[in-house]
């Protein structure tokens, strides 16, 4: 008849698991210096953190406390057992609190589309704003056309998108944000560049430089809506160039820009920049955020709480 193995008390049993609230009770003990003022800290019973350590020291085969009659002090493998217990629960605080603000909307990601300019003006103070209120939320900003961004929300590439108009983004929900002028760039030495303020029909005869990329086409229905005859309206030369780019063609060449104040660059001696007006004061521009219904991002939703409280809808 074959000998029944004898198993060496100290050796770990297969499958034991260890319990986090074990850690903990084991920690508490141990900064405690006894089970019971651990338990009274932790506020059970005292032969609960007895039984807890006790399950704990046979998951790991050795004893984790010395005993003796005034309380516990942990054993030689204790104290480095204990070190790591003590990492263990500090991550998992940490992963705890990270969680927990993250369904605040107080950590995490927010992808905002955009194609006006940052450098100045409405958005940047936005992003300032929320970027106080909001520290631990990682901000990513993607400039991309209008088309673009209307397939990046619809993927989720971005949580939000800042365009020009009032309508949302196909598939979208939308609210009316600020509004912008728009502003003639001059070369230095035109005729025009002498009044401080441009309008529509001084534009005639002209020829004017428009980017195919947002602003451009809006600046462009604009400018049909002030022109209704064919006579009146300038010349148009499109470009798929940056806002940059046509700029720097303005100074080169005797020709006018049109775009947003937002972009306006710095000051040179080459160009200069006049305002667009009508009848009624400054041609302005409205610009709107767009984003998915489905969209469940408690960063989104602090994002948009902000927008509503800057940009109140009128009642």
């Amino acid at each position: 008849m074959a000998r029944a193995t004898k198993r060496n008390p100290r050796t770990p049993r297969k499958n034991s698991t260890i319990h986090f609230q074990q850690l903990r009770y084991a920690v508490a003990a141990a900064d405690h210096g006894s089970f019971r003022a651990a338990a009274e800290m932790l506020k059970v019973q005292q032969v609960t953190v007895s039984r807890c350590v006790r399950q704990l020291e046979k998951a790991v085969g050795t004893r984790i406390f010395d005993r003796y009659s005034g309380g516990v002090r942990a054993s030689q493998f204790g104290r480095s057992f204990l070190r790591v217990a003590r990492s263990i629960m500090e991550q998992a605080d940490s992963l705890e609190n990270s969680g927990r603000m993250t369904e605040r909307g107080e950590s995490g990601r927010l992808a905002i589309g955009f194609y006006t300019s940052i450098s100045a003006g409405s958005l940047l103070a936005l992003l300032v704003e929320y970027k106080q209120q909001f520290p631990q939320v990682d901000i990513q900003m993607i400039e991309r056309s209008k088309d673009r961004l209307t397939t990046a929300l619809r993927n989720q590439a971005v949580d939000a998108a800042i365009v020009t108009g009032e309508g949302a983004l196909p598939g979208a929900r939308s609210m009316p944000l600020w509004s912008e002028r728009i502003m003639a760039v001059l070369p230095a030495g035109h005729r025009l560049a002498e009044s401080q303020t441009v309008s529509w029909t001084d534009l005639s005869g002209e020829t004017l430089l428009l980017g195919r990329r947002d602003p451009g086409p809006a600046i462009h229905e604009c400018l049909l809506a002030n022109l209704l005859c064919l006579e009146d309206r300038p010349k148009i030369e499109w470009h798929d160039a940056t806002r940059e780019t046509l700029r720097s063609l303005v100074g080169a060449f005797p020709r006018i820009g049109l775009t947003l104040e937002s972009s306006l660059g710095t000051n040179s001696e080459d160009i200069v920049y006049r305002e667009i007006r009508d009848g009624a004061g400054s041609t302005r521009i409205g610009l709107s955020v767009s984003w998915r219904a489905e969209n469940e991002s408690p960063a989104l939703a602090n994002f948009l709480k902000l927008l509503k409280r800057r940009y109140p809808s009128p009642s």
